[in-house]
């Protein structure tokens, strides 16, 4: 299989949310360790774990948009011809792009406002903006990833038919 560019990019994107996965299941997994078995508990896990979660999903936000493998209720899209299938994938695909862009914006904001008032950890007194910075460049990555999906539907026939052929059990 060819890889160019941009489906390195795709790739490197995806492996960034599965790390993020880890490093999420890893903090939960130590943390309960290190209370359950030595009454230790991590400075700050709690902050960590929920602004780590938070990266983790709009890095599979990223992910998952650009390969059309989020979750779909599809009982119109299966009924209808292969013409109605492409318009209502374009469709869906402009409006993913519209709401994650408008997201992205404000996700922004949250970062310089974070910035701007100092927020911190709890416990060591980390400033928590770079959390949020990393989440904001997760969802600037998917605006990027939905930008190419749709010009990839619009302008590439194969496209749609090829994602569609991968998961007939996920339709319907």
């Amino acid at each position: 299989m060819k890889h160019n560019a941009m489906d390195r990019f795709i790739d490197g994107i995806e492996l960034i949310a599965a790390g993020f996965v880890g490093l999420v299941a890893a903090n939960i997994f130590i943390s309960v360790m290190l209370r359950y078995f030595f009454a230790i508990q991590i400075p700050d896990a709690y902050d960590f774990g929920r602004m780590l979660l938070g990266i983790l999903i709009f890095w599979g936000i990223a992910a998952t948009s650009y390969r059309g493998t989020h979750i779909t209720v599809d009982l119109l899209w299966s009924s209808a011809s292969p013409r109605w299938q492409r318009a209502i994938d374009v469709f869906a695909t402009l409006v993913l792009l519209f709401v994650v862009s408008v997201q992205t914006y404000t996700l922004f904001d949250k970062v310089r406002a974070t910035y701007a008032d100092n927020v911190l950890t709890y416990d060591l007194n980390l400033p928590t903006w770079p959390f949020f910075a990393l989440a904001w460049a997760g969802d600037a990555a998917a605006v990027l990833l939905i930008a190419v999906r749709t010009y990839r539907l619009i302008f590439h026939q194969d496209l749609d038919t090829a994602d569609h052929a991968e998961k007939p059990a996920d339709r319907g």
